[in-house]
Formats: C-alpha cells, sequence, structure tokens
C-alpha cells in the first residue's frame, strides 16, 4: 500500500545537516519541516531532534507569532527568562505572541530529544529579539526594538557540553 501526499514520516524529510545561524559556527537541531513540505501557508509545523549537547535556537522572542513546543522524547531543558526547567515527555510548553518571554530547549542530557514545535508561519510584521546575543541584531533587520523588558536569571542560555568547549578554547 502506497502512502498518501499528504502523509509523510519525519525522518523522509529532515534537512542532512543540523540547522545553525549564519556567521555562527554552533550547530542546532536537525530539522523536518512539515509546515515548508506540506506547504502550509499559515502554519508552521516542525520535528526537531536535539543531539546531546545541542539546543534548538538562542534564546529569542517574537513579537507576533505563537509558539507551542511538544516534548516527544527525551529529558530536555526550556530555558524561561535565564531559568532552566527540566522537561519529561508529554509536556507541552507555549510561547503567546508579544509578551516578551524569551526561549530556548536545551539537550543537557546523553540522549536523543524529539521535539514538536508549532507557531506561525513568518509573517512580514515578525519582529524578534535575542536578550543574550545583542550582536545578532546586525543580522535582522526584523529587530525587537520595543520587546517588553524582562528579568532575566543566571543561566547563559548554552548548554553544557557548549559551555566545556568554549571554556576549552579560551583555555
Amino acid at each position: 500500500m502506497t502512502k498518501a501526499a499528504a502523509i509523510v514520516h519525519w525522518s523522509d524529510i529532515e534537512a542532512p545537516q543540523p540547522w545553525q545561524y549564519d556567521h555562527h559556527d554552533e550547530p542546532m537541531g536537525h530539522n523536518a519541516a512539515f509546515g515548508h513540505h506540506f506547504r502550509l501557508k499559515r502554519l508552521g509545523v516542525h520535528h526537531q531532534r536535539l543531539l546531546p549537547g545541542r539546543r534548538t535556537s538562542f534564546p529569542h522572542a517574537e513579537s507576533v507569532e505563537d509558539e507551542f513546543v511538544y516534548v516527544i522524547a527525551g529529558t530536555p531543558d526550556v530555558w524561561l527568562d535565564g531559568v532552566l526547567h527540566r522537561l519529561k515527555p508529554g509536556d507541552g510548553v507555549g510561547f503567546p505572541a508579544g509578551t516578551g518571554l524569551a526561549h530556548s530547549f536545551l539537550n543537557n542530557t546523553d540522549a536523543e530529544v524529539q521535539l514538536l514545535v508549532v507557531g506561525d508561519r513568518s509573517t512580514p510584521a515578525n519582529r524578534i529579539v535575542y536578550p543574550l546575543n545583542p550582536e545578532r541584531r546586525a543580522h535582522h533587520e526584523d529587530w525587537w526594538d520595543n520587546a517588553p523588558a524582562r528579568d532575566l536569571g543566571p543561566h547563559d542560555g548554552l548548554t553544557d557540553l557548549r559551555r566545556a568547549a568554549l571554556d576549552d578554547q579560551d583555555g
């Protein structure tokens, strides 16, 4: 029996390499873009795999895009405004647009993490801010200048492995 065109397994559409930011050498997660594959107009849907030591992104917040992340497998940490919270399979985390709640998902374990990431498709009005990475502003015409001011906790947004690698470089 053949699959209908409206059915695809994430492993069939996963990008061959982990994605990474322009002008930065850190590999992030492996991404399977369901929304792009199915040409969805309003909904972005991704399956993301985080190998040990990887994170989904730099901590960021968006002005008009809602986002929801569901933990399929593994026990990632979610970074919320500088504080880590351990998650487990079945946990969901929501980010309403415009709140300024900065976030990222970090894999500080020895096992792979799998996430379902759902959000609005990119819109021209959306703005983004990276509170720990202000140097990103130079690469973003869509920088969120008037993001709500939020107090940040002490965590630096890096995975334990990434921090150790940077410490070794500084040496």
